[in-house]
């Protein structure tokens, strides 16, 4: 039976009530949602660290220092957490936190609790070490506390006025070294072919694919930086503790000699070189801070503010979101360079870029800072990020580089279209060069498995790009006269930018990696600093005197992200890491190290397979 048509009139009131009705079910949903969220919220707040009127600054960081955190996902919280990857802690974080700490009334003294810190490269700590010695000039203590000292950790403890260390640590001084893992002998015996092509006998990233060990041109580049960041951490320490070079540099050649001179007790060697200024156990470290600062009476320890807690207690616009008027505009390029637009913690091409246009485009932005921490990746979208550069440059923005601790390969790459390029003296550059891989495992396939590839095609490059058939002779040849004129180009451009020759750049490029004070020399960068003075120098040549901002250019996380971020770090408070910590043992160490370099040939995402990249990896 067929249904009656309704009147237009009935119709279209039926059909008001029903957007009506849907209105009013959207409303309150999203009333409900933003009730469960205010909830979350109010639940989640506190009054503060509650600092008192004399109290100390904890400075503990729990991880290794970066200029940038890796994109804070969910999945990389709840790991990191696990202890699955590397923890990280902002540098900035920990300057800004110890800068403020300077000039706070409140704050009568530092204390440096290193039990934690997983390290970071040289640059890192020298900017650390910068700001504790900038602390100690206000007149107030720096005390350096942990159960034992590794060689990073050391480092920043040398620049406190007291060094205590728990009567059964050690002190260990490592010095510097550089190994991989060669898997040649490895790949074969899986039946793994890793076609290469590169420029350069100095280009060592491919060689742990091609050899079983490194080889000498690599030992003679990689002894050389070594050499220089070792000799700088030497000089630094022993400058900051009154020590001669010659006994900081006996204490790590003669360790094993001197451990047994002192019957096992590394504690007392560590006393007697000078190293730290006095042993103590938990308690007696407690009530010296407790006599420096006073104590708390409910938690019976010394006044004490966490430096996370501080900056959140700071409020202030740390990274000049707000900020107004002339701004110099600072964006931070860490990690490994891909193709497309990648997540915080890795460089990608399409999402740098669209960074350094938000900065271009921003009228009240007089100059650009690349900060740039990587040793390199994707030539192409190296380009793609130096052009963009190129074009703010054009449109009269000031652009200066500032090279954090690894600005080598591709991470030289970006630095060309600048004004002018800084770098510490311990800095990590150059390695100008390029290679190209494209792995196949046609022969583990037909021998294990029993399968093999065949077909045909319309053209010779028809299934040639397949990693389950072998690479042809022709096409390889074919790649290497791209690698060769990619050489070609980078040499070209850093030629044009350092106002040198061809031949002068070829002479000190081939892949070779340099510290910062050799590329000063040899004219690869301009001045030797850190970032700050790249700061003050971009902000000069746009004239814009003593009255400007600083403003930090970002990728915003989404909300989702700051929502589970919240959540996982307050529930983490109340239960601990530890409750999703899990167990490790040597066997899947390794197991996970040799994933992780195969790992990179999987990521590598260059659309024509050609990589300006070192053997140097960022933290």
């Amino acid at each position: 039976m067929l249904e009656k048509e309704r009147h237009p009139v009935t119709r279209f009131f039926g059909g008001l009530w029903k957007g009506l009705d849907e209105a009013r079910r959207i409303f309150v949903n999203l009333l409900f949602l933003a009730l469960i969220i205010g909830a979350i919220w109010f639940l989640f707040q506190d009054d503060g660290p509650g600092i008192a009127d004399t109290t100390a600054l904890v400075v503990a960081p729990k991880g290794r220092l970066v200029e940038q955190e890796t994109g804070q996902s969910l999945e990389r919280m709840i790991n990191e957490a696990r202890g699955a990857v590397p923890s990280e802690v902002l540098l900035k974080d920990v300057i800004d936190a110890i800068e403020a700490g300077k000039d706070d009334d409140r704050v009568q003294a530092l204390v440096l609790n290193l039990n934690s810190f997983g390290g970071g490269w040289p640059t890192k700590l020298q900017d650390v070490a910068k700001a504790v010695v900038e602390f100690k000039a206000s007149g107030k203590k720096v005390i350096a506390v942990s159960d034992h000292y590794e060689q990073d950790a050391y480092y920043i403890a040398a620049f406190a006025d007291e060094v205590l260390m728990n009567p059964d640590g050690l002190v260990i001084l490592e010095g510097y070294g550089r190994y991989k893992t060669y898997m040649r002998d490895g790949l074969d015996r899986l039946g793994i072919d890793v076609n290469v092509f590169r420029v350069g006998e100095y280009k060592s990233y491919v060689e742990p694919y091609l050899r079983d060990d490194m080889s000498p041109e690599a030992k003679e580049a990689n002894l050389a930086w070594l050499g220089d960041l070792w000799d700088n951490w030497l000089e630094e320490v022993a400058d900051a503790r009154g020590l001669t070079v010659e006994q900081l540099e006996g204490f790590a050649t003669n360790f094993p000699s001197i451990v047994r001179e002192a019957d096992g007790d590394v504690a007392a060697a560590a006393l007697e070189t000078g190293l730290i200024d006095a042993t103590a156990t938990r308690d007696e470290m407690r009530a010296r801070l407790i006599e420096l600062v006073g104590e708390d009476e409910d938690s019976h320890t010394y006044n004490h503010v966490t430096y996370t807690d501080y900056l959140e207690d700071l409020d202030e616009d740390r990274f000049g979101r707000k900020a107004k008027g002339d701004k110099v505009a600072v964006i931070v390029a860490r990690g490994t360079i891909e193709d497309g637009s990648r997540p915080p913690g890795t460089i990608g091409g399409d999402s740098t870029s669209a960074l350094i246009r938000k900065a271009r485009n921003d009228e009240d932005v007089k100059a650009i800072v690349l900060r740039v921490d990587s040793g390199g990746g994707s030539a192409f979208a190296s380009e793609v990020i130096r052009r963009e550069l190129e074009v703010a440059r054009e449109e009269e923005k000031i652009v200066v580089v500032s090279m954090g601790s690894v600005a080598a390969s591709g991470g030289y790459w970006i630095s060309m279209a600048s004004d002018e390029v800084w770098a510490y003296p311990s800095t990590i550059t150059g390695s100008i060069g390029i290679l190209g891989m494209f792995p196949t495992y046609q022969r583990p396939l037909a021998k294990y498995l029993g399968m093999r590839v065949d077909g045909i095609g319309t053209a010779p490059l028809a299934g040639a790009m397949r990693p389950d058939r072998e690479m042809a002779p022709e096409l390889g040849a074919t790649i290497q006269v791209i690698i060769d004129q990619g050489y070609e180009e980078f040499i070209t451009l850093v030629a044009d930018s350092r106002d040198m020759t061809w031949d002068e750049v070829d002479k000190i490029a081939r892949g070779r990696v340099w510290s910062g004070e050799d590329a000063y020399e040899i004219g690869l960068v301009d001045s030797m600093g850190d970032l700050e003075d790249a700061i003050a120098s971009a902000a000069k040549l746009a004239e814009l005197g003593d009255d400007y901002a600083v403003t930090y250019i970002e990728k915003d996380l989404k909300f989702k992200d700051k929502v589970a971020r919240m959540l996982l770090s307050q529930a983490l408070e109340i239960v601990g890491p530890e409750a999703l910590a899990v167990g490790e043992n040597p066997a899947t160490e390794l197991l996970r190290q040799a994933e992780s370099e195969l790992r990179k040939l999987t990521e590598l995402n260059d659309p024509n397979h050609a990589y300006a990249l070192s053997m140097i990896e960022v933290d």
